[in-house]
């Protein structure tokens, strides 16, 4: 059994629904683990919290975090992480787990820096962990999508209304995409047979075209949208990379496969 932090979250409750029989939630005021294996996704969800409370990403990315880890004094604990490729900054690519992290923006940052805590904490109390990196997760279900967060799925969404969509540089950023169901897949089987103290990319390893996923989205939907470009705004070129994708090898050495296509989450999106 595992001790399940952030299981309310799209990636958590998805997790905890798939597999149920293996997980514990933890309350959401609760630190004390209920088992010596731990999955952690307590998190904030994008850079922007430092026009709005700017101590959020501290608050929730590091002090509530430091607050579980006050109960994890016990060399029998594993402690698996889950992380952001904001973590990576801009990066050669794809990116791999060994590369230095460059990263900007307050989430991004924190994010960072809890992994750095978690490593020194383990090896100060003899606690194994394991991260993991994750990619840009897509699928319905998630409750806080916003043209801050999960913004591939906002844009669908507008699109199913017929309204107007901006893309940044004519569409031309590329993501590492995946289902949210392999993601979690991905989650399970590292946290079952992946080597403890060390990081994992969890991504499909491919480049994919922004403009290319609404393009797709606008045709299967028949959508009246007018697709328009526009410059990324200055502080979305501060704080993220223009383009991104993950070097899955390590993953795929588990014996990972994705089973959802991009254009099957395409549809899921567009139909749901």
């Amino acid at each position: 059994m595992i001790s399940v932090y952030g299981s309310s979250g799209f990636v958590g409750s998805r997790f905890c629904n798939l597999y149920p029989d293996f997980v514990l939630k933890q309350g959401r005021e609760e630190r004390k683990p209920r088992s010596k294996d731990i999955l952690y996704l307590i998190s904030t969800v994008d850079n922007y919290n430092i026009h709005s409370n700017i101590t959020l990403d501290v608050e929730t990315n590091l002090k509530v975090l430091c607050e579980v880890l006050d109960h994890c004094r016990d060399n029998e604990i594993t402690f698996n992480f889950i992380s952001s490729w904001f973590v990576y900054g801009e990066s050669d690519l794809p990116a791999k787990e060994d590369y230095h992290c460059n990263p900007t923006g307050f989430y991004s940052i924190t994010k960072k820096a809890a992994e750095d805590l978690l490593i020194s904490f383990c090896k100060t109390y003899n606690v194994n962990y394991r991260i993991m990196r994750l990619c840009n997760v897509l699928g319905v279900g998630d409750g806080k999508l916003s043209a801050k967060k999960n913004a591939l799925t906002y844009m669908i969404n507008l699109l199913k209304n017929n309204e107007d969509v901006f893309l940044y540089d004519n569409g031309t950023p590329v993501r590492d995409v995946m289902h949210v169901n392999d993601v979690c897949r991905a989650i399970k089987l590292i946290c079952d047979k992946g080597n403890i103290n060390e990081i994992y990319n969890i991504g499909s390893g491919q480049p994919t075209m922004i403009g290319d996923i609404i393009s797709e989205a606008k045709q299967y939907l028949g959508s009246s949208s007018l697709i328009k470009s526009r410059e990324a705004a200055e502080f979305h070129k501060i704080v993220q990379a223009k383009d991104f994708w993950l070097d899955n090898t390590k993953l795929k050495e588990l014996g990972f496969t994705k089973s959802i296509t991009t254009q099957e989450i395409i549809r899921e999106l567009c139909t749901n």
